[in-house]
């Protein structure tokens, strides 16, 4: 699909696509990124990379639903015979891209793979249709963004004195945080957070790193515990949403997005 094509797709979903340099402080390995820019008409879709990386890469249009400002894009890099695909669209009040784990085809099957098993199984169970499961609130679980909270069924045991107020949950990367009213966090395992280890470092890699750096003791480190199991209760809050108010425990859970290579052609972060 050439440019003005792929130009006229996003037109036709009420969107713009603008063709920009690439930004030096966000090169991709793949030579192009997907970004949300802003200019004084509003939002818009920004594809980044210059005459060569791009001419490397062929733009498909997979599916279209006009009606909800949604269309599935597919990216294909001869050299690396790599094919992403990004589900672009519209959520509430701000347009969005995700990159997409799997080989979907379609508008439905991408927002499907999306969503983490926990997700799939409660609408199993809830005998939900599609057009329910498209919805960000039925009997399954609430959306908000990236974010999903499905109804806790079984009996969860909450220790009052372990509940975090208006604590932030984040996806990581520089994303906006959501601002949970209550929140409680169980299991996981622990990792130390510092700014030159975001993603953390385990107990073990902690202690080699002191090993090798006895100084690095006194950094201002963050105890956090990677993939806890979180729950919420309350309202949960963010600037590009309308807040939710959950009135029991619900489970947190994020989308897919992290397990998609394509990924790290995206610039923009919630």
């Amino acid at each position: 699909m050439k440019l003005e094509h792929l130009e006229r797709a996003f037109e036709s979903i009420g969107a713009r696509l603008r063709v920009e340099a690439p930004a030096r402080s966000r090169g991709t390995s793949s030579g192009y990124s997907l970004d949300i820019g802003h200019d004084r008409h509003g939002q818009f879709f920004a594809l980044r990379g210059d005459d060569v990386s791009l001419a490397e890469v062929e733009f498909s249009l997979l599916h279209k639903q006009k009606e909800n400002r949604h269309l599935l894009l597919l990216v294909k890099n001869e050299d690396s015979k790599r094919k992403d695909r990004f589900l672009c669209g519209h959520d509430e009040r701000e347009w969005f891209v995700a990159a997409v784990p799997s080989n979907a085809s379609t508008v439905v099957q991408a927002k499907e793979a999306l969503k983490p098993a926990p997700v799939r199984e409660a609408q199993a169970r809830k005998n939900l249709n599609a057009r329910q499961a498209n919805t960000r609130h039925n009997a399954a679980f609430r959306r908000q963004g990236e974010w999903f909270f499905v109804p806790v069924e079984k009996p969860l045991v909450i220790d009052p004195k372990l509940i975090l107020r208006h604590e932030p949950i984040s996806r990581g990367g520089g994303s906006k945080p959501h601002l949970v009213e209550q929140l409680y966090r169980t299991g996981g395992e622990v990792v130390y957070v510092h700014q030159q280890h975001p993603r953390g470092l385990t107990q073990k890699q902690y202690d080699n790193l002191l090993l090798r750096r006895p100084a690095a003791k006194n950094w201002p480190w963050r105890q956090m515990r990677r993939n806890p199991g979180v729950y919420a209760r309350g309202s949960i809050r963010h600037a590009d949403h309308a807040t939710i108010v959950l009135h029991d425990w619900h489970q947190v859970l994020m989308n897919e997005e992290h397990r998609a290579p394509s990924r790290s052609n995206l610039a923009f972060l919630d």
